[in-house]
């Protein structure tokens, strides 16, 4: 049984015993996840009596307690698996087909300009009937980026994807180069996936990557689906496939419900994080299947109450806090829980990364009901992440890591060292727990 509580102050590795491994393909993922999805306190009297003698146990708990947010989990499954068997658009009340502003769906026609009538069409109605939006099955519409701005004079609206929409692939067309679909400003915005796919046709901006070519500059490139500031979001069954970097990303959102989101791009993609979260509250994330060249998930600065359940990951670089402080900047991450993962063939496991000389913190996270099979770093805190060419100046300040708990996570990794601890000299990692932890190091 390893120590419940470790405090740590410099570099410290921390290498398992030689262990049995057990089969990762035969068992389903569903018994990684306890029966209760949320965080129960009860679970942990030796965390809130241990971590921090001078904080009450009491008022550590509550800021845990956040982390048991309210969502019928069976019924939001059943009802995005529905999405899958939707046939033709119908006629009925409130719906709006992008065929109706002549989009072609042919795949080498522009049908932009379409999109965005049909979205003006839906976000400007103010019927009784909810308004839907269509983009019709055994098509392919190819738009230039586009943003759909809200708010909507109806109180809900929702958008169904059961053809293809691909992104133009001429980066002279991003003006922005932060996007290509961006959903602005919208309240109770529901999108429907299923049939259909989301393809950001990224292989020309994976080819210009400075991390695929050294001799290209390092700049940014679109996030193929972005979600900016939007309340009360539902995502079911979306499909999202070779972004240009990013797939999906929630910024300044709250109360966000992502269900059966599947995410494929090579592991050899560079930059194309599954599922980033940055700034927002009360996410949660069910069920999501991800294949990509960078994190599966990555939560990074101003994001609290995050919840990512039974999460399918590889290949990728794992589930990801950060990273944080990059620039000097202040960071802050708090409430997060990811419970019941199955991750393969990653380059990491599930990793907190931070840069020296930023500031704020990292706080109050949860790993739990993992299995990893072949997996480089299965558990790692990196206070003195460097993601650049030139060696990173060794600085006074630091993102605190804190109160954070591994427990029930086993399988096999690539590496030697199975868990690592690389901590800031001046702001050391505290209250670090690990509990049920079963992992061994499998020789290739």
């Amino acid at each position: 049984m390893l120590p419940q509580s470790l405090f740590l102050s410099l570099f410290f590795t921390l290498i398992s015993s030689p262990l049995s491994s057990s089969s990762f393909q035969d068992e389903p993922l569903a018994n990684l996840v306890e029966q209760t999805p949320g965080f129960d306190p009860s679970a942990y009297p030796s965390f809130f009596g241990t971590i921090d003698k001078d904080r009450p146990a009491d008022d550590l708990e509550a800021s845990f307690a956040n982390l048991q947010m309210e969502y019928e989990a069976d019924q939001m499954i059943t009802e995005s698996s529905r999405y899958g068997h939707v046939g033709s658009p119908s006629s009925s009340p409130g719906e709006v087909n992008v065929e109706d502003f002549r989009a072609e769906g042919y795949g080498d026609s522009d049908d932009t300009e379409a999109f965005e009538k049909a979205w003006d069409e839906i976000c400007s109605s103010n019927t009784d009937v909810q308004p839907v939006l269509v983009v019709p099955k055994n098509k392919k519409y190819y738009v230039k980026p586009i943003t759909f701005l809200g708010p909507c004079k109806s109180d809900s609206i929702t958008l169904k994807i059961l053809g293809t929409i691909e992104a133009s692939n001429d980066p002279a067309h991003y003006k922005d180069r932060n996007h290509w679909l961006k959903f602005s400003n919208i309240k109770n915005f529901k999108v429907e996936g299923g049939q259909g796919t989301i393809d950001g046709n990224g292989m020309i901006w994976w080819k210009n990557s400075c991390k695929k070519n050294p001799t290209q500059p390092c700049t940014i490139a679109p996030t193929a689906v972005s979600f900016f500031q939007c309340h009360g979001l539902k995502l079911y069954g979306l499909n999202v496939k070779n972004a240009q970097e990013m797939h999906v990303r929630f910024e300044q959102s709250v109360n966000v419900q992502a269900v059966n989101i599947v995410v494929n791009s090579p592991g050899t993609s560079p930059n194309t994080d599954g599922i980033h979260v940055t700034r927002s509250e009360n996410v949660q994330i069910i069920s999501p299947v991800i294949q990509a060249g960078d994190d599966c998930i990555s939560i990074v600065n101003g994001s609290k109450n995050i919840e990512a359940i039974a999460v399918t990951c590889g290949p990728g670089h794992g589930i990801s806090i950060g990273s944080l402080g990059g620039g000097k900047s202040q960071a802050q991450v708090s409430n997060v829980l990811v419970n019941g993962a199955k991750i393969t063939g990653t380059m990491n496991g599930v990793r907190i990364k931070t840069w020296q000389g930023g500031s704020g913190y990292a706080e109050n996270i949860i790993f739990q009901n993992i299995k990893m099979d072949n997996v480089s770093n299965p558990i790692i805190i990196d206070q003195n992440y460097c993601d650049q060419k030139k060696p990173c100046n060794e600085q006074s300040s630091a993102v605190q890591v804190r109160n954070i708990v591994y427990k029930n996570i086993t399988g096999t990794s690539a590496t030697k060292m199975t868990a690592t601890f690389n901590c800031s000299k001046t702001f050391p990692c505290e209250g670090i727990i690990q509990q049920e932890i079963d992992l061994v190091y499998k020789a290739k």
